[in-house]
């Protein structure tokens, strides 16, 4: 357990600067989807949405503090369903009031539904550089269980139309654990993905979340075990196609990493604009760190009196140990030591008693610069992070 007395403070370090834009719209709720998302049921206001979103990015220029931005991601929801031409804007903005690094990740959420050549390539030329396609599984049985409105062809067929766009960095999101799946449909999936030779393949676990369709009336999910076979073939299966997994549920050719989503798992910083976004964000002049959130609803996010309002709350230091664990530890390279103390602002020594003993029972590695699990560790993190409560 974590001794929350007598913390000593260390400075807290600017780290990199990322931006989140959330899209809450979609075609159609995903009965297992638990996200800010609302399903559209007449015309997207999507003109004034942007000028929301160009007005939270305005609102929160001082929470830069010097920084250019290392990505931008394009979440919902469905950004897909907004036109290149309103991307465009959102990304001229943050660039003219921000400022980009030479090397910006620019990602965009895409449903393989929504998309066609001529809008695949309004989305390239307004600057989105990497596009993360939600197919979650390429069994058309399996997808209509899911709720999902596109077919395991069309998903093919969206990769191919964005590989034509010009893009080169594609992600495929999958999901496994799946109702009435076992190991080799689950492969099959993964396998499908491979072939399409995209450089990224996000592949996580089907949960039962509250607020969802499926937490109401859920279906018959494969048991631990079986999940287990699932997790250790499909891993061996995307190594062996040169997929190297850098986090519990990401996937990459080599040097092919989502930036935007290492710099979350580092502890970095991310301004978050749109209706429920989040953000993160270091306060040198203060020495403090702090989580915003924007309004949830759509209609009172867009409601003039709230344009660029959002809540603060301090990550208070008893909690920063801990959430700072929470992400780090799902690198499964981690990160260096000092990170402790640059973003959390507490000295490497209120934890050091904890990673002593953890590291004695093999599950992190024994080294002096590095906050890294062992293959063991990194399948028993809850155990891990219980220490750190």
């Amino acid at each position: 357990m974590l001794n929350i007395t007598n913390l000593q403070k260390t400075k807290l370090r600017l780290p990199p600067m990322a931006l989140y834009i959330h899209i809450p719209w979609c075609s159609r709720k995903c009965p297992y989807c638990d996200f800010n998302s609302h399903e559209r049921v007449k015309k997207i206001p999507e003109r004034n949405y942007v000028e929301a979103l160009i007005a939270d990015i305005k609102n929160d220029l001082h929470l830069v503090q010097g920084r250019k931005l290392s990505s931008l991601f394009f979440g919902g929801g469905t950004p897909s369903l907004f036109t290149g031409s309103s991307i465009s804007k959102v990304i001229q903005s943050a660039e003219k009031m921000i400022g980009f690094n030479d090397d910006v990740e620019i990602t965009l959420e895409a449903n393989p539904e929504s998309v066609t050549p001529r809008k695949l390539q309004d989305f390239y030329q307004a600057g989105i550089n990497r596009i993360s396609i939600g197919v979650q599984t390429f069994s058309d049985q399996q997808l209509n269980l899911l709720g999902r409105m596109h077919s395991s062809h069309s998903a093919i067929q969206a990769v191919e139309m964005a590989k034509t766009a010009g893009f080169k960095r594609i992600n495929i999101d999958l999901m496994h654990g799946l109702e009435g799946q076992n190991v080799s449909s689950a492969l099959n999936d993964l396998q499908c993905a491979i072939s399409t030779e995209v450089e990224h393949i996000s592949w996580y676990q089907l949960t039962i979340e509250k607020n969802t369709m499926f937490f109401s009336n859920p279906p018959k999910l494969p048991d631990s075990q079986l999940i287990s076979e699932i997790q250790e073939h499909g891993s061996q299966l995307l190594q062996s196609h040169s997929y190297e997994q850098y986090e519990i549920s990401a996937f990459a050719k080599p040097r092919k990493q989502c930036t935007h989503n290492q710099n979350y798992w580092q502890f970095g910083d991310y301004i978050g604009i749109g209706a429920g976004a989040h953000g993160k964000i270091t306060l040198n002049n203060e020495q403090t760190l702090v989580r915003t959130l924007r309004k949830r609803q759509p209609n009172n996010y867009l409601e003039k009196k709230n344009k660029g309002e959002k809540k603060c709350m301090s990550i208070e230091i008893p909690q920063r140990p801990l959430e700072f664990m929470m992400n780090v530890l799902r690198l499964k390279d981690g990160v260096p030591l000092k990170y402790f103390s640059e973003r959390t602002g507490l000295h490497e020594s209120h934890i050091s008693k904890i990673i002593i003993n953890l590291k004695k029972q093999g599950l992190m590695v024994d080294t002096e610069k590095q906050l890294l699990t062992t293959p063991l560790g990194f399948r028993f993190l809850d155990t891990i992070l219980n220490r750190f409560l």
